[in-house]
């Protein structure tokens, strides 16, 4: 196993924290980057890129990082509503007349992003095929009948939270949500990061391994009992994970998939992009403009709702459609954002201290955030700065 790439004087303990991912926590192919204050400090890859063909984990690597993408996503929607488009507190129905169907004509722009309007999941049949199209799941929602009263709890939109933001953000900008992330937020900060991958970047995708079903659940009936329990096909975690069974663990490695626009979770990126990414987010680029304004960075990180999630069975704390800083979501400082992605991989900022950090990689681990991997990484990277750690 090779590690290569760059670590500046005094972030070398960032660089064991990586190199432990490997040898303690199973790593098979992964990249982390770091910004203080928008210099680059770290940027570190390492491992294998695909097993089968023994391609290493190089500098040109690129990886789908599941819900990670959220942040993508949550930044446009900032943007716009930066911009003066997008009213937050209006009703979804002023730029979507559509979704009002089935009692939702209420329901804020805000409660989307915050995962308080009670559309986890769909009652509808979709087809893998058809979810990659779009329009299936926008006219599915539009039918859906909210699962809770909006407003009155939250829960963890898995997937159908980038059709129900990327379709706000395509009515009011008129362009798709890939392609408004493209020419508004990618291209500015001259960062490798795609929502609907062109093709001409596959053959540099590193194909996930694994999935958040433990390996021989199969085969133990206890563990699959429990699992079936929690994530099981007519649960509402197993449904938002799968919009209700039209994605498995094995299709995301597929190219229909990565060329699609899934602005909740197939984002492919890589480290170096992710941590740019939320540098310009915040601000702190010496070389690209800022992506939202101080005041915006404060409205996305504003805790919008808390307390227990009724999807993900934890307590969550939501903004803008960004995780706050919080034992479920352990970003460091106390006004860190970002957002995880299953199986492991990152993306973060902390405006107060001038942090912005990505983590991806190739082996999902069994979990939906706290990964150990990330929490050395976040440890290393705050101490080798001298901030106070509030979550970790």
């Amino acid at each position: 196993m090779n590690v290569d790439g760059i670590v500046e004087p005094g972030f070398e303990g960032v660089r064991d924290a990586f190199v432990r991912n490997f040898t303690e926590h199973g790593d098979v192919g992964a990249g982390f980057c770091l910004h203080v204050e928008g210099r680059k400090v770290v940027d570190l890859w390492g491992g294998v890129a695909d097993p089968v063909t023994d391609r290493p984990y190089d500098e040109s690597t690129l990886q789908l990082v599941f819900s990670t993408t959220k942040g993508a996503t949550a930044a446009c929607a900032n943007l716009l509503a930066q911009r003066g488009l997008l009213d937050m507190d209006a009703p979804v129905v002023t730029y979507w007349p559509e979704f009002g169907a089935a009692g939702k004509d209420h329901i804020p722009v805000r409660w989307l992003l915050c995962h308080k309007a009670g559309l986890p999941v769909i009652d509808k049949h979709v087809a893998r095929e058809e979810a990659l199209e779009w329009t299936p799941v926008i006219e599915a929602l539009e039918s859906q009948e909210p699962v809770w009263e909006p407003g009155a709890a939250h829960g963890y939109h898995a997937l159908t939270y980038g059709w129900l933001v990327g379709e706000v953000i395509r009515r009011v900008s008129g362009r798709s949500l890939g392609t408004f992330f493209a020419e508004e937020i990618a291209e500015p900060l001259g960062i490798e990061f795609w929502i609907g991958l062109p093709e001409r970047e596959e053959h540099r995708v590193s194909p996930i391994i694994g999935s958040l079903v433990p390996e021989g659940a199969a085969e133990n009936e206890q563990l699959r009992a429990l699992l079936e329990q929690f994530i099981g096909p007519d649960t509402l975690l197993g449904r938002a994970l799968t919009l209700n069974g039209a994605f498995d663990a094995d299709g995301w490695n597929d190219r229909a998939v990565h060329a699609a626009e899934i602005g909740a979770a197939n984002g492919i990126t890589n480290a170096r992009s992710l941590s740019r990414f939320y540098a310009g987010l915040i601000g702190t680029l010496p070389d690209a403009p800022a992506i939202l304004t101080p005041e915006q960075v404060d409205a996305a990180r504003t805790t919008q709702t808390e307390g227990n999630d009724r999807i993900l069975f934890f307590e969550t704390k939501f903004g803008l459609g960004f995780f706050i800083a919080s034992p479920f979501a352990p970003y460091g400082g106390a006004g860190a954002f970002g957002h995880s992605g299953a199986g492991g991989s990152m993306g973060f900022a902390d405006p107060d201290n001038g942090i912005a950090g990505g983590y991806v990689m190739n082996r999902m681990a069994q979990n939906l955030a706290g990964d150990p991997r990330t929490r050395g990484l976040v440890r290393a990277s705050y101490e080798a700065v001298g901030a106070p750690i509030a979550f970790v």
